[in-house]
């Protein structure tokens, strides 16, 4: 009898690690964007460029007046006191409003009175930059 010789090849096959990589590609780049940004709401535009510190701690409030600390959705009657509970853990954070375009005025003022009495003393007013370049007609 004649003995048959097999043998193996072994080697490794990228297309599905390919796949797999720019599957992951894909949805980091459409996640990204949102966590970067958090809550989406239109800012008011204004000319003065302020930067603002990326460690800052956003509260935003909605055109429909939900409050989000960060991108969580905190209740009218508990902001004070959830923002009483964040100025404990880290108080040298610091802190800063972004409100809807569309939101009322004492929506916003009443916000920013609840980051003040949690002992925040410095709370600052997010607004986004003009994208047009052409000058406003009078």
């Amino acid at each position: 009898m004649r003995a048959t010789r097999t043998s193996m090849h072994s080697e490794i096959n990228v297309t599905p690690l390919v796949d797999v990589c720019l599957v992951l590609l894909i949805i980091f780049m459409i996640a990204i964007p949102t966590m970067v940004n958090g809550v989406d709401v239109q800012l008011p535009e204004t000319s003065v460029k302020n930067p603002v510190d990326s460690r800052v701690f956003p509260v935003t409030v909605k055109e429909d007046g939900t409050v989000y600390l960060d991108t969580q959705i905190v209740r009218r009657d508990e902001v004070l006191s959830t923002l009483r509970r964040l100025h404990a853990k880290a108080s040298t954070r610091p802190i800063a409003v972004r409100a809807d375009k569309r939101v009322e005025y004492g929506e916003v003022a009443a916000v920013l009175g609840a980051c003040r009495e949690a002992g925040w003393v410095e709370v600052a007013l997010v607004s986004t930059t003009p994208t047009s370049t052409i000058p406003p007609v009078l």
